[in-house]
């Protein structure tokens, strides 16, 4: 299709972020880059280990809002023209890009990724099942993907507090033939892959709004960039990019901001159950060569957790002597004064842990939630204009502990039903584009028989044993049952509803960080290079623009009622409660001053979800802001 030509050079993209213009359909204003996958560098602010208190500032309002003196609404914006914008460069992203282009190399593909790099945002445990991608690139071992380190054995085992003993393995959790890997890699190799095809991608263009048009959803919005912490314009200001599209894939990962909006607007999720989600914190250490066991998985469940709380480890030895070390807490968790950061933490003091990281090293940490729901939570795959993929649709498996392999499936079906679309709606620009066929696709596939047969395990915790109930259940349902029940559990609220008044709970008091198997999450945060640009908004937004009115219900609950949850939820310490007496600073209630420390943020998502006020939206920073993960 044509592409229409912008009316003014993208000054943003020449001089301060390099937008690739190597596809022959690339307007010429869009000046060529150095790297598809590498962003130019920004002005930033790289996180320190200087005190929180010498570093954060409390939300700050100028009593009418930022709005008043300056709107990004009214700027003009360049434009142009795509056949299909996908908004995430992870593996649900990049793996309908390449379809498209394996199936129609004419049409013209765009990706819009956050992160500073392909693959710079993206977190996982993880062991990937190659089946998706036997089907997408059956040459991927001649290409160098890389996974290297073949699963050799699988363990199931529970904790208590000082001892383990081993449990049955459900088959669904088999490992045979799949791959230890660093996600991030393998998803910057997905980047490559889909640049030889003739992808344009994007890093460090975030997609921070929909192109909405006669009711459906007709492309995305960058991100403005050179806006000061006010929401006013610096001398570099340049507004956001509006990317117009024939057809918009939503694959942002879990709880993408965009895809909230989606579902919200076209009630998505009506007739389904809410999404729930875990919040998964790992590191990756390099172990002694004597303690490593290339290839072998362990799972566990019970301690550090309680019977009341959902949620497992794994330990996965990966190649090079290193070591994938991690534990998911759901957050469907009902006592606030829960520290999944710090829960962790404990967690590698049991011997089961203990003897394999003594004398290691720690190289990076990370967070990031993940679907929990499972086919229950699926919402409506498809809408007015695009579709949703991936996590941002939740392919999850949980029992199974995998989603990428879903994820690129995904995918895969979108871009199948966006090719067929296309030609369905010929060369008229303004046509709706049809994505219901894509539903069609995934109903038919191996997405959705293997969830439905796991349909019953996760929510099946919801019991009065908690715990123990639900391993009981799940192993009849995984062994023997295998899924064919006339009934289907359901997850009963959201996981903010799910979180009770801290009245009901005692404190938890957690053991110091020895500073050699457990760290402080200071130390912790810095392992992810974590960095964002010094004068922007706050992308970490308090309803009503952070009035003092919304400041004060938000703290008067959130203190109040839950004991300050979301200082010990965030596993980055991004929010505080400080107490003025001691700290200083106005008052917004109950003695405490609201803080959010958005330089920290990991983009895990967690604060969005967990907060039991809902007034907290997570939105998109500055592109390139956020982690740089490599090893994860």
């Amino acid at each position: 299709m044509a592409t229409k030509q912008p009316t003014r050079l993208l000054t943003r993209t020449a001089a301060r972020r390099g937008l690739l213009a190597s596809s022959p359909s690339a307007p010429a204003a869009l000046l060529a880059r150095p790297s598809l996958r590498t962003a130019a560098a920004i002005p930033a602010r790289a996180f320190s280990s200087t005190s929180l208190r010498l570093r954060a500032t409390a939300v700050e309002d100028d009593g009418a809002g930022t709005a008043a003196a300056f709107s990004v609404e009214d700027v003009e914006r360049a434009e142009d023209d795509v056949d299909v914008c996908i908004v995430g460069a992870g593996p649900a992203g990049l793996s309908a890009a390449i379809r498209i282009k394996q199936l129609n190399e004419d049409l013209r593909v765009i990706v819009l990724e956050k992160g500073p790099e392909v693959g710079s945002h993206i977190l996982s445990g993880a062991v990937i099942e190659p089946r998706a991608l036997d089907e997408l690139i059956p040459n991927w071992k001649d290409l160098g993907a890389p996974l290297n380190q073949p699963a050799v054995s699988d363990h199931m085992r529970f904790l208590t507090k000082n001892s383990s003993f081993p449990l049955p393995h459900p088959p669904q959790m088999s490992n045979k033939g799949n791959y230890i890997v660093s996600l991030s890699r393998v998803t910057a190799w997905l980047g490559e892959q889909a640049e030889a095809a003739g992808v344009e991608i994007y890093p460090g263009f975030a997609g921070a709004g929909v192109r909405w048009k006669d009711g459906r959803v007709a492309g995305v919005i960058t991100n403005e960039v050179g806006l000061d912490k006010d929401g006013q314009p610096k001398d570099s200001f340049e507004p956001g990019m509006v990317f117009n599209a024939r057809v918009t894939l939503l694959g942002e990962g879990a709880h993408g901001s965009l895809s909230k909006k989606v579902i919200e607007r076209f009630n998505l999720r009506d007739g389904r159950d809410p999404q729930t989600y875990g919040l998964g914190i790992k590191e990756v250490w390099r172990v002694d060569p004597s303690k490593h066991r290339p290839g072998e998985i362990v799972h566990t469940l019970g301690w550090p957790l309680d019977k009341s709380v959902y949620g497992g480890s794994w330990c996965y030895h990966m190649e090079d002597n290193l070591v994938s070390i991690g534990l998911v807490v759901g957050l469907d968790y009902e006592n606030p004064y829960i520290s999944p950061f710090r829960e962790f933490q404990r967690m590698k003091h049991h011997p089961l842990f203990a003897e394999l990281l003594e004398g290691g090293e720690c190289l990076a940490y990370g967070g990031r939630v993940l679907n929990e729901g499972g086919l229950q939570s699926i919402p409506q795959l498809h809408f007015p204009g695009g579709a949703l993929i991936g996590c941002s649709a939740g392919f999850v498996n949980v029992p199974k502990i995998k989603g990428t392999h879903n994820a690129m499936k995904s995918g895969m079906l979108a871009a199948e039903a966006a090719v067929d679309a296309l030609a369905k709606a010929g060369e008229d620009a303004e046509a709706e584009v049809d994505m219901r066929a894509y539903e069609d696709k995934v109903k038919g596939s191996w997405i959705w028989e293997e969830l439905n047969e796991v349909r019953n395990l996760r929510p099946s915790f919801h019991n009065p044993l908690g715990l123990y109930g639900g391993v009981l259940y799940s192993g009849i349902d995984s062994i023997l049952l295998k899924g064919r029940t006339p009934w289907t559990f359901h997850h009963p609220k959201p996981d903010y509803a799910a979180t009770r008044p801290a009245s009901e709970f005692t404190p938890i008091e957690y053991p110091s960080p020895d500073g050699k198997l457990s760290f402080d999450i200071l130390t912790s945060v810095s392992r992810t290079s974590t960095n964002h640009a010094e004068n922007q908004p706050v992308h970490l937004r308090l309803h009503d623009n952070a009035s003092r009115a919304s400041r004060k219900r938000h703290t008067e609950i959130n203190v109040g009622q839950y004991a300050g949850l979301l200082q010990r939820a965030c596993p980055a310490a991004v929010y505080e409660y400080r107490d003025v007496n001691e700290d200083g600073g106005e008052e917004d209630a109950l003695g405490h001053r609201f803080v959010i420390n958005s330089q920290n943020c990991i983009h895990c998502k967690t604060c969005d979800i967990k907060v039991p006020t809902q007034d907290i939206d997570w939105t998109v920073p500055e592109g390139g802001g956020g982690p740089k993960y490599s090893l994860t």
